[in-house]
């Protein structure tokens, strides 16, 4: 006699049992819960919706492709001049110092200079030789007698660097390489210049110097006045007072440019020039003649011979 006792207070189970035949079903605390915060979270989404798209979950943010570092063509480094900026920099001297160093090993780089560089004027020449006395009076010791052995050494490879200048420059400036007497004369008169100025020494030893570059200088008037002389019989070397000229250098070296005088008395002499000829016709007579060739006007008062 058992009797099963149903329970008074039905299970929170079997009261909330859902009835799949009745389409509405009651929720569950749970499940009223859960739908409670699916609501919240579908308006939290609703919400970020309407204020970025970025927060849709359709988009999804992509990091931003950083271009790559391109090397560039001209890095930082240390690198040698180019040639033209490298030529900027150099010096007169310096740039002729490369100069003759590249044609010394290359001949014919050298040769190539010499018949492509204009040709040196009498002036720049000047110019050099100029550069050169200015060395050899700086090298002078202060004080003292110039002319003494202790300033021929302190002066020594300065005077023999002008002389050998003067040397190398002159015959540049002589026949047949020079054609224009004008220029030939022009550069020995400046160059004998610079002989008068070579010191005297004390010292027969030393006066070798200065007399080996008048005997060259003069040599050089010789040449000039033969060549000038065989063009219009000289005019040229009387008309431009070059025969005065030689005569006064020839004084002032005390008779060391004698050659010289030699040579335009015996080229010139039939002009009264200072050969000191007495034979034929007297020194006015002479003068006379030479002035009416000088003027065009010789011959005109003589009369004209018909026949024979």
């Amino acid at each position: 006699m058992n009797v099963l006792l149903q329970p008074t207070h039905p299970s929170s189970f079997s009261e909330f049992h859902f009835d799949a035949h009745n389409p509405i079903s009651p929720l569950t605390p749970t499940s009223r819960m859960t739908t409670r915060k699916r609501k919240a979270d579908d308006d939290a989404f609703d919400d970020n919706m309407s204020i970025s798209p970025q927060n849709s979950p359709a988009f999804q943010p992509r990091p931003m492709a950083r271009p790559s570092k391109k090397s560039r063509a001209n890095e930082v480094t240390g690198r040698p001049l180019a040639l033209p900026r490298l030529l900027e920099t150099l010096d007169a001297q310096s740039l002729r110092q490369v100069l003759q160093t590249i044609c010394e090993r290359h001949p014919q780089i050298g040769s190539e200079v010499v018949s492509s560089a204009p040709r040196p004027s009498v002036a720049a020449t000047l110019d050099v030789l100029s550069q050169y006395q200015e060395r050899l009076r700086e090298a002078f010791p202060f004080g003292g007698n110039s002319g003494s052995d202790y300033a021929y050494n302190r002066v020594k490879q300065p005077l023999i660097d002008l002389i050998d200048a003067l040397t190398d420059f002159t015959p540049h400036y002589l026949p047949p390489n020079e054609s224009q007497t004008t220029v030939s004369l022009g550069f020995l008169d400046s160059a004998t210049k610079v002989v008068h100025d070579l010191p005297e020494w004390d010292s027969h030893s030393h006066k070798h110097h200065k007399d080996n570059a008048y005997d060259e200088i003069s040599r050089a008037w010789a040449l000039v006045v033969s060549e000038a002389s065989k063009k219009g019989g000289g005019f040229q070397l009387h008309s431009g007072g070059w025969d005065q000229r030689l005569a006064k250098h020839n004084e002032q070296s005390g008779g060391r440019m004698q050659v010289a005088v030699n040579a335009l008395g015996s080229n010139l002499g039939w002009m009264g020039g200072n050969s000191g000829s007495s034979s034929g016709m007297g020194g006015n007579d002479r003068e006379s003649i030479r002035n009416q060739l000088l003027s065009g006007s010789y011959g005109t008062n003589l009369p004209v011979r018909v026949g024979w």
